[in-house]
């Protein structure tokens, strides 16, 4: 872990139980994100995103979900390691998450202004008074209109990107060192998905936030993202800086990614990716998209490395056919 370095994951493997039997549904993924940094992981529903992130906050449920390898490293702390009234105090404090949907993130029968203060009585030891001034600042700060008077509203009282703004609030309260946004634009049209996604980047050049975004949204990759990370059947695919990702996209799942995104400059209809993601009990041993893969080879029955393009070393790529 380099000093600037907020949070590393090294070897990541997550199990999911169904029917009684353990699966693989995050396999062996590795990745630092620095201070001031955003890193981007993408993909398809159900290709491991979110998981990847519950793994890190550590709130997989016991009895379906387990990380069964790998090192998990937060702000210098190794979260694996730590016991649960451990990881409890890091969440919300040093790591926070923003949560895919608002209306079912946030308690509908407590006030916003009691949400956020909550954090802030629990990590901070502010008073109740202290913690209501400090969550009207924090409204203020989301640009929340009128924030001392909206305080005391519920959830339902706002608009979805109201909502979202609420979620940023929370999430910053204690200052965290470590953000993962999980879908944060989802289901915002693209006037609120703009002005949500400038928010978080004025607030992360300030502060000096690592930020963890998960998206399935590539333009909104395009232009917060430093860095990206395919992600598809739980395994990384691919991973490069942004322009070189968008300028040379070179594992097939990350090809067809692209060439289904809509874009301003190209009339053509977009080509779709055949067939849909296995479920964990059909997913292959091997390369997971050989089963939708145009250029799926016998040698694709095993899994391949994710190994550095030639002449580009910041650029890795798993797959037998693009990266010999």
């Amino acid at each position: 872990m380099t000093p600037t370095d907020m949070l590393r994951v090294e070897g990541l493997t997550t199990q999911i139980r169904v029917g009684g039997t353990w699966y693989d549904a995050v396999r062996e993924v590795s990745f630092s994100v620095a201070g001031g940094e955003t890193l981007a992981l993408v993909g398809e529903s159900g290709c491991g995103k979110s998981l990847t992130a519950l793994s890190i906050m550590g709130l997989l449920a016991p009895k379906v979900g387990r990380v069964a390898s790998g090192s998990i490293v937060v702000d210098g702390t190794d979260m694996r390691a730590a016991t649960e009234s451990q990881r409890e105090a890091m969440r919300g404090d040093r790591l926070a998450m923003i949560f895919q949907e608002p209306m079912t993130s946030l308690n509908p029968v407590l006030t916003i202004g009691f949400q956020i203060a909550e954090a802030l009585r629990r990590h901070r030891g502010l008073s109740k008074a202290a913690a209501r001034e400090k969550a009207i600042a924090l409204l203020e700060r989301v640009r929340v209109p009128s924030a001392a008077e909206r305080i005391d509203a519920y959830p339902h009282h706002f608009s979805g990107g109201m909502r979202q703004r609420v979620m940023i609030a929370m999430a910053l309260a204690c200052s965290p060192r470590v953000l993962i946004a999980d879908e944060p634009t989802t289901a915002l049209d693209v006037t609120i998905q703009a002005q949500v996604l400038a928010l978080l980047a004025e607030i992360q050049r300030r502060e000096g936030l690592a930020v963890l975004l998960i998206t399935h949204n590539l333009g909104v990759v395009a232009s917060v993202a430093d860095r990206v990370m395919v992600m598809y059947g739980g395994d990384v695919v691919e991973s490069a800086p942004v322009r070189a990702f968008f300028a040379r996209p070179t594992h097939p799942y990350a090809e067809g990614l692209l060439k289904a995104m809509p874009r301003v400059d190209r009339v053509q209809a977009l080509a779709a990716i055949p067939g849909t993601v296995p479920t964990l009990p059909e997913m292959p041993d091997g390369c997971r998209f050989q089963g939708r893969c145009p250029l799926a080879e016998e040698r694709c029955r095993e899994r391949p490395p994710l190994v550095p393009l030639k002449g580009a070393p910041d650029h890795a790529v798993r797959c037998w056919v693009r990266a010999a």
